[in-house]
């Protein structure tokens, strides 16, 4: 096989020299999009002992990344530490949670989590951050958020109305949010991944009878794996999407295009 050079103007993946903050960093869908982003990382999570892990990941790749442990519901803690860096391009709203049980066992304390954490913490993370961005003026290049949304954000399933209920808020937010934002060249966007393996995931489908059921559902045949949710990020984060935005990527294997 012989290599080949790419046409002049071919899009560029490329994120030298941004910074990228990304929420829920500590494991799974966001500690693999944090290792994916080629940009200087500032992952925030609950846990430290999961994000320096990561750390020390990016770094023995050749990357910089720093490890904040902070709850995102703490606003003013959040706010604080976007306003301490030096820049801020691109901002990676991952930290959400869902407790599937059925709509009449709903608790309000369970109700409570899933918007304070899913939507509210989403929405006032994205106003430290956009605020942050327009430090660079209002026509900086390269600025974007991507907000980590689900297949339920587009469709409703049993057992999950709270969930579902949240994640279509995102999608709102999503699109107005892009709207608002163009003029000053800053990208909203969201992904929607279908069930991704992860080890979360594998606790609750743990048995092949409920695997066999599950990917029944998915026209490709498999769930996603936590490199298909960091390639969409690679993409929206990127040069190569510059004219996207108000966009929802549909990492789904074809879920809800039945």
């Amino acid at each position: 096989m012989t290599s080949r050079t790419l046409p002049a103007g071919t899009p560029s993946f490329r994120l030298d020299g941004k910074v990228a903050l990304i929420t829920g960093a500590g494991k799974g869908i966001g500690a693999g999009i944090a290792a994916a982003l080629a940009a200087t990382i500032v992952a925030v999570a609950r846990t430290l002992v999961d994000l320096e892990n990561l750390v020390a990941r990016v770094t023995a790749e050749g990357g910089r990344a720093t490890a904040r442990a902070y709850d995102v519901r703490d606003k003013a803690a959040i706010c604080a530490l976007i306003d301490g860096l030096p820049r801020l391009d691109i901002l990676v709203n991952n930290a959400g949670t869902n407790i599937p049980e059925p709509f009449l066992e709903v608790s309000e304390d369970h109700l409570d989590l899933m918007i304070d954490l899913n939507v509210r913490s989403l929405l006032l993370v994205s106003q430290c951050a956009v605020r942050k961005m327009l430090e660079q003026g209002p026509n900086a290049e390269g600025r974007n958020i991507i907000n980590l949304s689900s297949q339920m954000g587009l469709v409703g399933a049993a057992n999950r109305t709270a969930y579902s209920m949240t994640k279509h808020a995102v999608e709102g937010l999503t699109s107005s949010l892009a709207i608002e934002l163009a003029p000053q060249r800053i990208r909203v966007n969201s992904i929607a991944p279908t069930f991704v393996d992860t080890p979360l995931v594998r606790s609750i489908v743990n048995t092949p009878e409920e695997y066999k059921l599950l990917v029944s559902k998915i026209p490709l045949g498999s769930m996603a794996r936590v490199e298909d949710i960091m390639g969409a990020a690679l993409y929206l984060a990127s040069p190569a999407a510059a004219m996207v935005t108000g966009t929802c990527l549909r990492v789904d294997g074809g879920w809800t295009a039945q």
